[in-house]
């Protein structure tokens, strides 16, 4: 390096510098992701005359190093040799890409002869369906403990044994399967041995492409690399320096694609050819495809555009929801089109689109390294977005303030400073009550309220109601502790909101995300450099592209109000044929429509209503009311069981187009592999439809369709395939090709009317349902770890090894009360209907109130869930259902739908 000059950032290392000139340092206990430790020695180089190791050593102006200096070489040479000395022969049979210590020792010229000198006789730990552990290779360099310390924040793994004998032990010794280990596969990732390996990988065959795309699993968007052998998925790896995920994944992105290779997978078009009381068969694309559209169109012709449906996919590419759209307002000619946001996040858009201008969260996930304190309301991050969990832990075990706001005791709530247990259904009070005492201790910006803000007086007027007091009778949560919250919140400089849908799912969830928005406002973070701002964690991969790209029955691409005629005059300029101008149906209405025989055909893309939707006996009997149902979708999901024509879909792993994440970032989506048998994307399932209605979509290709709603919708003018492939991902607004996108919103002014945050007056009201004598538990639903919404991808993975069956959560005392021990079946019953699970007994939940997710279609938890919905948006009330519990009778369980008994 004598002749090579590099500038680098404050707090850089020699390492740093090294690789900055292009040249190389063998290494093995440094990962960039990890805070370098220099225990291995086999990055020694010569800085000044003296020999140390690259990856501790900070680098200073006018310092010297020679990397291939011989007597560093040598050092380094004799450290790696000690290493191999304890190693058996066949750690060199690792492939070097999938191996730091080969590569280290092809760059220092260690070759077999210095292994085997002091060899292992530890065995393996292949318990768990992803991480295997051969204890003959490791190095106990700690680089699995430090990732699952320091990046997952769960400390599942420790050294155990001393000197020669060290190695990675998880959790108290017991088999990794029985360890804590939540599967992340970041000590996997991070191994530069082998000695933690994952199935695809032991493998030594070489593997044929690696294809970079986004996980489609939540909505935290992890860049993912894709490993392709023999035309089917080897493994995937989170990509490190990701601008979202930074090298990290979960256990369904990292490791659950198996689903991909299921042999149930839907691989040809499936058509009921005698009517309903007939079986799916086989048929061609032609004519199933034609059999549909001849439907579609005499229906439509028969009773109006407005007696045809469709629902859009949160699973599918901003690509392909524009296009369905499209497909139902310039083609069949409604606005009745929705996506599933309407169950989850419909609220948010509506909430902040109220209180901020735009239907998105206001700042990047990286705003999250700097904040001193997170409000968590209503998420459970850890198990649903766990790259989010694991970041906020990052950030609370190194001294930010933690309050969580949730019914149940999280992984969250149990590292919080305070931890808000409100009733179900209590949000609106409990934000209120947090509002009153900033308010009232002087923990408001009035600097921020008097030039940014409007509304201060209308809600000082509906806080006088809401002290902590009354808060408490309202939500059982102690004033006390609602005082500390709000202190702690108030008190900080750069606090941080996130919520997941234990704000939105509830009768009054706008009104909630607009209270908990009020917190932001009153302490002037957001819209400002050092506010954090406003984060709503979505549930799946692109229920925020779905809405963006106008996949709703009131909005246009963009969100242009279907109402406003300029934007239906610029879309029908684009299209070719004129928009409706009147709004079309929500999910929930066209259910009510189909029922009431309004609603004769309904198309559904990538959609389990029958298993995610609230009060499945309704929509069962909606689906039976339609003249015809059209449903694609990946497998024959519950929703496909009951269509008339089933069309074979292509995973997101086979998909071409783009998603937007929960903050706004718009990321390419490549195909790593191909659809099985005649199975093609929705892109061009909605092409082969629209061309047998005699229409032409245009946009013959994903690249096509992003670049026209671009020409449809000003927020994403500057968005392109091309752009996000040779710039990377950018946020929106992105209103030019000129523009970097804005990651920061409203730093300059909101965009509301008048440019300011409206502060919500929401007095707080009652939930749809309460408990009573005959129903006096609360039910509150939502997500495991291991699995994924409906489960229909995870459960058809090694995931269901780690997580097999539901169970209801309930409390020990109510438990006891009923003599109902862990494990027993158990009968829950709501006014709609009844399923039996096995009890699980945890404090987790609160007395009173219970808890089930539904990712099996053997505990259909939505047969019990109210037909309630928030007042503004329609979004069902998930999170409130009364509910009977008594141990199950014997006998079979109960059907989907069967009438409960009190």
């Amino acid at each position: 390096m004598a002749d090579t000059a590099v500038e680098l950032a404050e707090g850089a290392t020699v390492l740093a510098a090294v690789r900055a000139a292009g040249q190389e340092v063998p290494t093995l206990c440094q990962d960039d992701r990890l805070a370098p430790v220099g225990s291995c020695r086999v990055c020694l180089v010569d800085v000044d005359g003296r020999v140390l190791p690259a990856c501790t050593t900070p680098a200073a102006d006018g310092m010297r190093v020679r990397p291939q200096e011989e007597r560093a070489r040598a050092a380094a040479r004799r450290a790696l040799e000690l290493v191999a000395a304890g190693l058996p022969e066949r750690a060199l049979a690792v492939p070097a890409d999938r191996s730091e210590l080969v590569r280290c020792c092809a760059l220092l010229g260690v070759f077999a002869g210095s292994f085997g000198a002091l060899p292992h006789r530890r065995g393996t730990d292949h318990s768990h369906p992803y991480v295997k552990l051969d204890r003959d290779l490791c190095i106990a360099c700690q680089r699995c403990v430090r990732m699952c310390a320091e990046v997952q924040g769960t400390f599942a793994l420790d050294m155990g044994g001393r000197g020669f004998d060290t190695v990675v032990v998880p959790g108290a010794g017991e088999p990794w399967v029985d360890s804590p280990c939540v599967g992340c596969g970041g000590c996997v990732d991070s191994c530069p041995t082998g000695a933690l390996s994952e199935p695809g990988l032991l493998d030594p065959s070489p593997l044929a492409g690696t294809t970079r795309t986004t996980c489609g699993y939540c909505g935290v968007g992890c860049s993912l690399d894709v490993h392709v052998r023999g035309g089917s998925v080897a493994a995937v790896t989170p990509v490190h320096g990701a601008p979202v995920n930074r090298g990290h994944a979960c256990v369904k992105g990292r490791f659950a694609h198996g689903y991909t290779r299921a042999r149930d997978r839907l691989t040809v078009p499936l058509l009921r050819r005698g009517g309903r009381d007939a079986p799916l068969e086989e048929a061609s694309w032609e004519e199933a495809v034609g059999f549909a559209a001849g439907r579609l169109a005499a229906i439509r012709a028969a009773r109006g555009p407005d007696a045809v449906a469709v629902i859009s996919s949160a699973r599918a590419t901003n690509e392909e929801n524009y296009l369905a759209q499209k497909y139902a307002r310039a083609v069949l000619g409604t606005n009745s089109v929705d996506n599933c946001s309407r169950l989850c996040h419909a609220p948010s858009a509506s909430g902040l689109t109220a209180a901020f201008g735009l239907a998105g969260g206001t700042n990047p996930f990286d705003d999250l390294d700097r904040a001193d304190c997170f409000l968590v309301a209503g998420a459970n991050p850890t198990e649903a977005h766990p790259v989010v969990g694991a970041r906020i832990k990052q950030r609370v075990l190194a001294g930010a303030g933690l309050v969580v706001a949730d019914p149940r005791r999280t992984d969250l709530a149990d590292l919080a400073d305070v931890h808000l247990r409100g009733r179900p259904g209590s949000n609106v009070a409990v934000f209120n009550g947090i509002a009153h005492v900033l308010l009232a201790e002087g923990l408001a910006d009035e600097a921020f309220l008097a030039e940014r803000a409007s509304g201060l007086a209308e809600l000082r007027e509906v806080l006088r109601d809401h002290p902590p007091e009354r808060v408490a009778r309202l939500s059982g949560i102690a004033p006390g502790d609602l005082a500390r919250a709000a202190r702690r919140f108030g008190s900080a400089e750069r606090p941080a909101i996130l919520y997941g849908l234990g704000v939105t799912e509830h009768r009054h969830g706008t009104d909630g995300v607009r209270t908990l928005a009020n917190l932001a406002v009153l302490t002037g973070s957001v819209g400002t450099e050092g506010g954090c701002g406003v984060l709503p964690l979505r549930g799946q991969n692109n229920v925020q592209g779905a809405s963006d790209m106008g996949a709703l029955p009131d909005h246009l691409p963009g969100y242009q109000p279907v109402a406003e005629p300029a934007a239906r005059e610029r879309c029908a300029a684009v299209w070719g044929a004129p928009v409706p101008e009147r709004p079309g149906l929500r999910i929930p209405e066209m259910f009510d429509a189909a029922v009431a025989g309004r609603l004769g055909a309904l198309h559904v893309i990538g959609e389990d209503i029958m298993r995610s939707d609230p009060d499945s006996g309704h929509v069962r009997a909606a689906l039976a009311a339609c003249e015809l149902v059209v449903c694609q979708d990946v497998f024959l999901s519950g929703t496909a069981e009951l269509a008339d024509v089933v069309l074979p879909a292509a995973s997101f792993l086979e998909k071409d187009g783009t998603f937007t994440n929960f903050e706004r970032r718009v990321q390419r989506v490549r195909p790593a592999v191909a659809p099985p048998g005649q199975a093609r994307s929705d892109f061009a399932i909605l092409h082969l439809l629209a061309g047998a209605l005699g229409a032409d979509l245009g946009c013959p290709s994903p690249a096509d369709a992003l670049a026209e709603c671009a020409a449809v919708a000003p927020l994403f003018g500057g968005l392109s395939h091309a752009r996000l492939d040779r710039d990377g991902p950018l946020h929106w607004p992105c209103r030019g090709a000129g523009e970097r996108g804005e990651a920061v919103l409203y730093l300059d002014r909101f965009a509301t009317p008048d440019g300011r945050a409206a502060l919500a007056a929401r007095p707080y009201l009652p939930p749809g349902e309460q408990p009573d004598g005959a129903y006096p538990f609360v039910l509150v639903t939502g997500r495991r770890l291991a699995h994924y919404n409906t489960g229909s991808m995870t459960r058809r993975t090694a995931n269901a090894e780690l997580l097999s069956a539901e169970t209801l959560d309930v409390h020990p005392a109510d438990a006891d009360r009923l003599g109902i021990a862990d494990g027993d079946r158990v009968e829950v019953a709501s006014r709609r209907g009844a399923i039996v699970l096995a009890a699980r007994r945890t404090d987790e939940v609160a007395p009173g109130e219970l808890f089930t997710a539904f990712h099996f279609p053997d505990a259909p938890a939505n047969v019990l869930t109210s037909g309630f919905a928030d007042t503004v948006t329609g979004c069902p009330e998930y999170k409130v259902s009364a509910v009977a519990l008594r141990p199950a009778p014997e006998g079979p369980p109960p059907g989907p739908g069967r009438a409960a008994r009190g």
